[in-house]
């Protein structure tokens, strides 16, 4: 017998480890790197982003101008996310970007942007505007202009600022 302060070992049991071992290191298996620490690590806090709604193709946005045809938009920039009808036909292509810190947290929306294409009666394009936040204001980043006033300004501030969301509300959460 082996005697190692507060450890008894046998020579048999001292035997079957060294067994043990010598087959894992014979046949390549090594436990250590089941407990590498750094994996585990970086699995439990590894960022994530996520890209949501409409991706712009600046090539696509580049190929329409002011006076192209609904259908020259349509075939260049897809369907749009919505169309509504104020005086004339908007299409709004809508995109979003989250982040979660670590995987198992709620992600938060980073980013915001809507893409408002404006039609006249003739179905052509009147106005192009990539509508985003900048200094919690709505921002025009085509024309670098805060637009004033206009029919849908109410509608545009819900979509980029979005409704406030519900899980956040201490009178629903009580």
């Amino acid at each position: 017998m082996f005697q190692i302060p507060h450890i008894l070992i046998t020579k048999r049991k001292l035997l079957i480890a060294f067994s043990i071992v010598s087959i894992m290191g014979i046949t390549g298996c090594n436990p250590l790197n089941y407990l590498n620490s750094s994996q585990i690590y970086n699995s439990l806090n590894s960022s994530q982003i996520y890209k949501e709604g409409y991706i712009l193709d600046q090539s696509a946005l580049d190929s329409i101008s002011v006076g192209s045809s609904q259908e020259q938009v349509l075939l260049a920039l897809g369907s749009p996310s919505l169309k509504t009808q104020y005086n004339n036909e908007v299409f709004y292509y809508i995109s979003q970007t989250r982040y979660r810190k670590m995987q198992f947290m709620k992600t938060k929306i980073t980013d915001r942007k809507v893409l408002a294409i404006y039609f006249n009666k003739d179905r052509q394009v009147i106005k192009i505007a990539n509508y985003g936040l900048q200094d919690g204001r709505i921002f025009d980043f085509i024309t670098q202009t805060t637009p004033t006033g206009g029919n849908d300004q109410p509608f545009l501030i819900q979509l980029i600022k979005g409704a406030p969301d519900p899980a956040d509300d201490p009178v629903v959460n009580h």
